[in-house]
């Protein structure tokens, strides 16, 4: 099966193929002796506090997709793609469910090699066996984690990153791409984009985990991963019919200001959550997040009314999300003094990306995917290099911490950065240009200016 695996995932290993030897290396170096880790699985037990917890952060994550990243599209966008566009969000829920289930997490989180699982968990097969045991990732080899959680609890957690991701990536070509074709490409791209990043940084095996690379709860993995996967998809379809001559006001920012406040609370699911146990970290994690998230919003508000003379309700929940993806891969290792400090940056630089750096490139993201997550995440992940605080990290083997702030960790954030960017844009663009030849991606001239509602969904709203 390992030998299977290894042979079905050549992309990876053409884009890395001079990483295999030191990743390894350094992931065996990093690891306990197995004797250690044996033993710790053995006394290991499933606590009830972390495992309610994380039922809770489970529901506040698939929360941000429906109805949080619904309403907060579906109210950026004209009326006449309201309902297709709250389509979008709900079917690729439904769609990665079950992905999940066949293949994503096999492929995300079993040993395989540095580069992607192996097929071990197809269907979750196996997953009847100690399914009221604690669940150890990376279970037989020297890189074991133990944690305190069930298998279902943890991949049930995973599972609603690996929705949201996708769902992201939809607001970059927001009114203009067929519905089966968005079917299509999301599921490809779900599994052979999103699930071997996550198998890269988080699973123990993972070649920018063994790197050392700090991502606490999506920074690569979410927001660097969809953000360039937006702007890919913009660039591919090309501007929507109209942009910039006609009036593309959103239809209902109250939609978007319930759409992201759903969105603000999840994300303490999101990132809290990412301890995988209710303790110190995850409130320290909380606390970053929300921190954070205040003073991206005021940071978005003030470079919004300094350029454009008011403050707008779409500037200050934009902000708010900026502030959300940048603190995402941060807030397990920072404290809440630089958390505000990322946010306040995050604001300023993404209202920028949202607004200048668009239009100077002449791109048409159309809900600032890239604007908003790609520049956030990116952000966020160098940031955490500068302001990790090693206690927060600390094991017994590292009392200082594993990811101290400086120059090696900036180094390793920097190539974490830079291969995410460069696997995610690279396989998008064949992802994309497969579908296009098969069934093609855009609609037609007639069929935009109609509005998707009617054309897809034989429906519109009242």
């Amino acid at each position: 099966m390992r030998e299977l695996a290894r042979r079905l995932a050549p992309l990876p290993l053409m884009l890395f193929a001079a990483l295999p030897a030191w990743a390894q290396n350094a992931a065996t170096a990093a690891a306990p002796p197995a004797a250690e880790a044996a033993a710790a699985v053995a006394e290991a037990k499933v606590d009830t506090g972390d495992t309610a917890w994380m039922l809770t952060s489970t529901a506040l994550v698939l929360m941000m997709t429906v109805p949080g990243l619904a309403l907060f599209y579906a109210g950026m966008v004209r009326k006449k793609n309201v309902l297709a566009t709250m389509m979008q969000s709900f079917s690729i829920c439904a769609l990665v469910t079950v992905l999940w289930m066949v293949a994503g997490y096999s492929l995300a989180f079993t040993n395989g090699n540095p580069y992607v699982g192996d097929f071990s968990r197809l269907f979750l097969n196996g997953i009847a066996t100690n399914w009221d045991k604690p669940f150890t990732l990376g279970l037989g080899t020297e890189n074991s984690t133990v944690n305190t959680i069930p298998e279902t609890v943890y991949l049930m957690f995973q599972m609603t990153f690996a929705i949201i991701t996708p769902a992201l990536i939809a607001g970059a070509f927001a009114d203009r791409m067929k519905f089966s074709a968005l079917m299509v490409f999301m599921g490809l791209w779900s599994l052979l984009v999103y699930s071997p990043v996550a198998h890269w940084v988080w699973s123990p095996l993972g070649w920018i985990n063994a790197l050392g690379a700090a991502d606490f709860a999506g920074g690569t993995v979410v927001h660097i991963n969809a953000g360039v996967a937006g702007l890919i998809c913009a660039l591919v379809l090309g501007k929507r019919l109209g942009y910039g001559h006609d009036n593309m006001a959103p239809y209902n920012l109250a939609y978007a200001v319930i759409g992201a406040s759903l969105l603000w609370v999840g994300w303490f699911g999101f990132n809290a959550g990412s301890a995988l146990t209710a303790g110190g970290r995850a409130a320290m994690a909380m606390l970053a997040t929300q921190v954070a998230t205040g003073g991206a919003a005021l940071g978005w508000v003030a470079a919004e009314w300094v350029a454009k003379g008011k403050p707008s309700v779409l500037g200050v929940i934009s902000g708010a999300v900026a502030g959300l993806v940048a603190i995402t891969p941060a807030s397990g290792f920072v404290l809440p003094g630089p958390g505000l400090i990322i946010g306040v940056i995050a604001g300023v630089v993404c209202f920028w990306s949202a607004t200048g750096l668009k239009h100077l490139l002449g791109y048409d993201d159309s809900l600032d995917a890239f604007g908003v997550h790609g520049v956030g995440g990116i952000i966020g992940a160098l940031l955490t290099g500068v302001f990790a605080y090693g206690p927060l990290s600390a094991t017994t083997d590292k009392p200082d911490g594993i990811y101290v702030a400086g120059t090696a960790l900036l180094t390793n954030q920097a190539i974490a950065v830079a291969a995410t960017v460069a696997y995610s844009a690279v396989a998008t663009f064949i992802l994309l240009k497969i579908v296009d030849v098969v069934i093609g991606l855009r609609v037609s001239t007639d069929e935009e200016r109609e509005g998707l509602d009617v054309v897809l969904h034989g429906e519109q709203l009242g």
